[in-house]
């Protein structure tokens, strides 16, 4: 029989419904039954596309002997991180504290009076194995700890305790140099430069603080930033993290060669990689794969991850089912492929053209198989590219051409009982995340205005739409919303969940100003300005913090600590988001109280800055911004050639009266330049605003 998490909206939840462990939601009913019961609370933290999530599901929380040691001593409490990524943030730091180091899926054991860990870990084997107990023999363990060592458990706690509240507990510094603003800069180009023996990451937002760096000309003997920026971008567009034959960026490579990826796709990846290797185009880095893989990626947005309502679904699964009567799915199977099926499928004319541009030989690359990893980044020629579409239609079961959407599998059940005329496909998380969708509609924007692509606008514009349309309730913005089966009410339009984070409003509100000035560019007829003001203004009202910056929350009881997000991870921190964004709505409506606003938020975390700045570079992001701000008002023949450079603290803005003989005006933040009367003489302002002192 089915337990409560059968009843939520989850996809990761939901995957645990038959489990026989009595799972709970967090929620203030489990929270109190904890505590009344006086039983430890087993929380365990994951998210759907993560594969040993997925293993643990199918081993530990399967097996009816754990599972009846778990109901009869503990309460378990499920949690998926990417609705609830503050809670996800404090246990996993103090997961960190505990062990040194993290991961998912994350699981800790709290005290139920107060909420605070006493011990963690992430996959625990079903048998002892790896050098790791069991987990009954874990289970059994720390619950006779809890019985016997109540001491030892409050000592600790105490030491978790005090160590959560220094993290939040930060030292604010008014020192925002240009020394310490090239600190991080050369910080993150260093980071993109090391090579490691592990798996490769995209590590996008030193990737964008990097090449911040690159009109600097700084020197130094070890790397050039735009030779590692540059490399990033052909890593990406060329590695096997990319899907050559249908586009979108896998999670990472397992490896340091970046051939084989860890195989699900995210959406905030792909909508990061999109602005980055846009940009990256806009400061003349222009090679052909990367304008390849930006379109393949929108392609595959469009055709499997595009919800009717025109939001962004969250994620593809990493396995998948080879045939409907598989137990369990495999990792990466919808997207390899072996050397007989490419001889069965291609003439040997094809293959051999394929292989002289591909990395392809009978063994493969991946466990008998073959990821395909590109050689160099030409231009493919007209018949490579029939011949990768051969592949397509053997994968999705018709050509590319006749596939603008795909149907998707919601779930294990679907993806095993569909009729797919190719390939069974992964599971799609098919949920809408604010912050997410905001990163991919940021992407979009910057390359619309990049490539000149209204149709890259049209689709980010829509995405933006249905946010503000849906996601307000009685007043406040939320973070989720769950798309309705087919055969409900309505479907596509479901109903909005859990109030929004920091990082749902500040890469909202990033996102609206990208189209604001994509759609400048592009001469579209939009006003993204006044969402923008709307929506910080909630921001400022329910998350500003007296010492400055933003609180991840709203302030909660089930909460061991509030803290304020500073570092970067696979995402852009809320608090660097946020600062660059105060500085463009200073520049975009002249009110200072918006640069007040950017500089207590640099001030708050100026001493972790100067600490550790491998840590958070969009932070430094953000004072680049603040110390570069620089504001083009200008007419309507001049946008587009702004929009297409590489200009990374400037707003442009539409100015119908300019002076006499000038064709705009430059402002450096509170002082503007003499009118400009020609293009060099514009061209020589903005450089100059742009590195000055």
């Amino acid at each position: 029989m089915p337990n409560r998490l059968a009843q939520t909206q989850s996809l990761y939840l939901r995957k645990h419904a038959d489990n026989p462990i009595d799972w709970w939601m967090w929620c203030d009913e489990a929270l109190a039954k904890a505590k009344q019961e006086n039983k430890p609370i087993f929380l365990s933290i994951g998210y759907s596309s993560c594969h040993w999530c997925t293993v643990m599901e199918g081993e530990a929380f399967s097996d009816p002997t754990i599972a009846d040691y778990i109901n009869t001593h503990y309460i378990a409490i499920k949690v998926d991180r990417e609705e609830r990524p503050d809670l996800d943030s404090i246990y996993m730091q103090a997961l960190q504290l505990m062990t040194g180091q993290g991961g998912w899926p994350l699981n800790v054991f709290l005290s139920p009076d107060d909420l605070i860990p006493f011990y963690g870990g992430t996959y625990f084997p079903l048998e002892p194995k790896y050098g790791q107990p069991g987990f009954l023999q874990v289970l059994q363990a720390l619950r006779r700890f809890y019985d016997a060592e109540d001491e030892k458990i409050a000592s600790v706690k105490t030491e978790i305790l005090q160590r959560l509240q220094q993290s939040i507990e930060l030292s604010a510094s008014s020192e925002l140099t240009a020394e310490l603003l090239r600190l991080g800069l050369e910080y993150s180009a260093g980071i993109l430069a090391a090579k490691g023996m592990g798996p490769s990451f995209p590590m996008i937002p030193y990737a964008m603080t990097a090449l911040r760096g690159v009109r600097f000309n700084f020197v130094d003997a070890r790397y050039d930033a735009a030779t590692v920026c540059r490399q990033r971008g052909l890593n990406l567009a060329l590695g096997g993290i990319y899907d050559h034959v249908a586009g979108g960026f896998h999670r990472y490579t397992v490896d340091p060669t970046w051939t084989v990826p860890h195989f699900e796709k995210m959406l905030y990846d792909n909508g990061q990689i999109v602005e980055y290797l846009a940009d990256l185009w806009a400061n003349g880095i222009q090679e052909p794969a990367f304008e390849r893989a930006i379109a393949g990626t929108v392609q595959w947005l469009q055709r499997e991850m595009t919800a009717p309502a025109g939001y962004f679904y969250a994620a593809q699964d990493a396995d998948s089912f080879v045939t409907p009567d598989d137990a369990e799915p495999e990792e990466g199977a919808f997207y390899v492929w072996s050397y007989g099926e490419l001889e069965a499928l291609l003439t040997a004319t094809e293959l051999q053209a394929l292989t002289e541009q591909f990395d392809i030989t009978p063994p493969g690359n991946f466990e008998g198989k073959t990821v395909l990893q590109r050689r160099n980044a030409d231009r493919l020629s007209p018949e490579l590219e029939q011949t990768l579409a051969k592949l397509f239609a053997a994968r999705y079961g018709t050509p590319p051409d006749e596939t603008p959407t795909f149907p998707l599998a919601r779930n294990n059940h679907e993806a095993k009982t569909l009729p797919w005329a190719g390939r069974i496909p992964a599971v799609t998380d098919t949920k809408m995340i604010v912050a997410w969708n905001s990163l991919m509609i940021s992407g979009l924007a910057r390359a619309a205005a990049v490539l000149q692509r209204s149709d890259y606008y049209n689709l980010a514009a829509t995405a933006a739409q249905f946010i503000l349309q849906h996601q307000v309730i009685d007043g406040r913005f939320h973070r989720l919303n769950y798309e309705r089966q087919p055969g409900e009410r309505q479907p596509g339009e479901g109903q909005p969940g859990v109030i929004a984070q920091a990082e749902d409003y500040a890469l909202l509100i990033k996102a609206l100003l990208d189209l604001d000035q994509a759609a400048l560019g592009l001469a579209q007829n939009a006003n993204w300005l006044t969402d923008a003001v709307r929506l910080q203004q909630e921001f400022d009202q329910f998350l500003w913090s007296p010492a400055g910056g933003y609180y991840n929350t709203d302030a909660r009881n089930d909460l061991v600590v509030r803290e304020r997000g500073y570092e970067d991870n696979a995402t852009p921190a809320a608090n660097g988001i946020a600062a660059a964004n105060l500085v463009r709505l200073f520049l975009s409506t002249e009110k200072t109280d918006y640069l007040d606003r950017a500089e207590r938020t640099l001030q708050a975390f100026g001493s972790i800055m100067k600490q550790a700045p491998q840590s958070c570079p969009s932070l430094f992001a953000a004072l680049d911004w603040f110390q570069h701000p620089t504001l083009v008002r200008t007419g309507a023949e001049q946008i587009p050639q702004l929009a297409v450079q590489y200009l990374p603290t400037l707003v442009y803005y539409l100015e119908p009266n300019l002076p006499e003989a000038a064709i705009a005006l430059v402002c450096q933040g509170l002082s503007c330049q003499e009118p400009a009367s020609s293009e060099a003489q514009l061209e020589a302002q903005i450089r100059q605003s742009a590195i000055r002192v």
